[in-house]
């Protein structure tokens, strides 16, 4: 029998009973649906058709005001606002200027889908990192797929996922990137600890799930709850990477 693979799917189904049972405040997966759902947010815009043989553009909105130009029938411009009072401003693509629409124009709103392309690959981060989960800690590894300690863990993640090249040490990696208050921190950040064995700043590294959860390489590569008596006494930064 293959005993490491034993124990890294013996870990996984632990994790997931104690998650089911609530010793662990939060399931992962949760975060990961939950940022994959902001990835792509839909934006309102409007769109304003002239229906009226011709419109007359002024320079506020205002029919006393200066005209600078007219707009034809059939032609859609961009609306920049709503004024009130059937005025709106437009973008007529020489310049901008104020219309009024009553009677004279209609208004089509239109939705757009923009991906956030930071949040897609921090989830894809994350969902790399959690497939390792049980897999075994070797002081001074570098391959989660053969054992890995926690610096050597975090820096394969981010080498496969973002190309980030990080030194092989909680330290060295602590002044990497930019660091960052617990409110700011989301999933595929890292998280920082001291005094954890006797060295001087960082001596272990994790990456943030969401939630107030971490994946690490401790023995073996787990969640953690950051938010115990053990983590919170050794929480030394939050960082961010480019």
């Amino acid at each position: 029998m293959n005993f490491a693979l034993f124990r890294r799917h013996a870990v996984k189904a632990a994790a997931g009973l104690f998650l089911l049972s609530g010793i662990l405040f939060v399931n992962p997966g949760e975060s990961l649906a939950a940022s994959k759902g902001a990835e792509v947010q839909t934006r309102s815009s409007y769109m304003v058709t002239i229906a009226a043989p011709s419109v007359e553009v002024h320079l506020s909105a205002n029919e006393h005001s200066r005209s600078v130009g007219q707009v034809k029938r059939g032609q859609t411009y961009e609306v920049l606002s709503n004024q009130g009072n059937g005025w709106v401003k437009i973008s007529t693509g020489s310049g901008e200027g104020y219309i009024k629409t009553s009677g004279k124009a209609s208004l089509v709103e239109k939705n757009r889908e923009t991906v956030d392309l930071s949040a897609r690959q921090r989830r894809q981060t994350v969902e790399f990192a959690l497939q390792f989960v049980g897999g075994t800690y070797v002081f001074g590894g570098v391959d989660p797929n053969n054992g890995v300690d926690c610096s050597g863990f975090t820096r394969y993640i981010l080498q496969n996922t973002a190309s980030i090249s990080l030194p092989h040490s909680s330290k060295g990696q602590s002044n990497y990137g930019t660091e960052v208050s617990e409110e700011e921190m989301q999933p595929g950040d890292l998280i920082f600890f001291q005094g954890t064995y006797n060295t001087s700043g960082a001596s272990h590294v994790g990456i943030y799930v969401g939630n107030g959860m971490m994946i690490h390489c401790g023995d073996p590569i787990s969640y953690a709850n950051i938010n115990t008596s053990y983590w919170q006494q050794h929480f030394y930064t939050f960082g961010r990477l480019p």
